[in-house]
């Protein structure tokens, strides 16, 4: 068999206070905790490959991906299928559709559930679970199906 594909599938990074934010929470920006973490998942995954990225167009989601995007010259494409309270099956079709070294950035209902989906279909969990904010799981895919997974919890 060929070499597995390696999928990355990031939590947002710390925004500020959900309670404390009276306009739309599609527009929450990032803390300065957050803009830190982001920074830290772009040192992290700097020299690992990365080909795309796709995030929920939430605020605080394309901002974790921003910092990567500019080192690299790539742009934050919007994906409505890792918006908040979404469904995660359409998140488990595009793993599969996305490009070797993607990287995807979503909220803590939709990682946690497409986690506990892939691994209900046979991906081989290989670390502790994190779901911790600016948390990275990479993924191992082979041909239409993740084999593997393990997450690298945040660093900040």
């Amino acid at each position: 068999m060929g070499k597995a594909d390696t999928i990355y599938f990031v939590r947002h990074a710390k925004a500020g206070e959900r309670r404390l934010w009276t306009d739309d929470d599609v527009d929450r920006p990032l803390s300065k905790k957050g803009w830190r973490q982001s920074n830290a998942v772009a040192d992290r995954l700097e020299s690992k490959g990365v080909t795309a990225l796709y995030s929920s167009a939430y605020v605080r989601c394309m901002q974790t991906l921003e910092p990567i995007g500019e080192r690299l010259g790539l742009e934050v494409q919007a994906e409505p299928r890792l918006f908040e309270h979404e469904p995660f099956e359409p998140v488990l079709d595009l793993l599969i559709e996305v490009e070797n070294g993607a990287v995807l950035c979503s909220h803590g209902d939709i990682i946690p559930a497409t986690i506990q989906a892939l691994q209900r279909r046979g991906m081989e969990v290989q670390t502790p679970a994190d779901w911790g904010k600016s948390s990275i799981w990479v993924l191992r895919r082979k041909g239409s199906k993740i084999t593997k997974g393990k997450v690298w919890p945040a660093k900040i």
